[in-house]
């Protein structure tokens, strides 16, 4: 018995150590899909800034695909939908705006 609480106690400390781990590059990237989602939505929604919204929703959307097939923990995860719903809605906006044109 004192053995079976000793390893569920030696589980949760390696899974609480798992979580403690530091994951800078996937945190970046969440981050970064995050900005460039919000800013292709916000520069999409604006009719004279619709070519920089194009331009931030053509590099949020593959980064937030990317950052997604590399997340390690729910948070990110949850970053990156809000970055990749945020490019392609911001990316239809600015197209509605004019798109890439000048």
């Amino acid at each position: 018995m004192p053995q079976e609480v000793a390893g569920r106690r030696s589980e949760r400390a390696a899974v609480a150590a798992r979580a403690a781990e530091r994951h800078t590059v996937q945190n970046g990237l969440a981050g970064g899909a995050v900005v460039l989602g919000l800013l292709a939505l916000v520069l999409g929604w604006i009719p004279a800034t619709h070519f920089f919204g194009a331009l931030a929703g053509v590099i949020g959307f593959p980064l937030s695909l990317y950052s997604q097939m590399t997340s390690k923990t729910t948070g990110e995860r949850w970053l990156n939908v809000i970055g990749l719903v945020g490019s392609f809605v911001g990316f239809g906006f600015a197209l509605r705006h004019g798109g890439f044109s000048i």
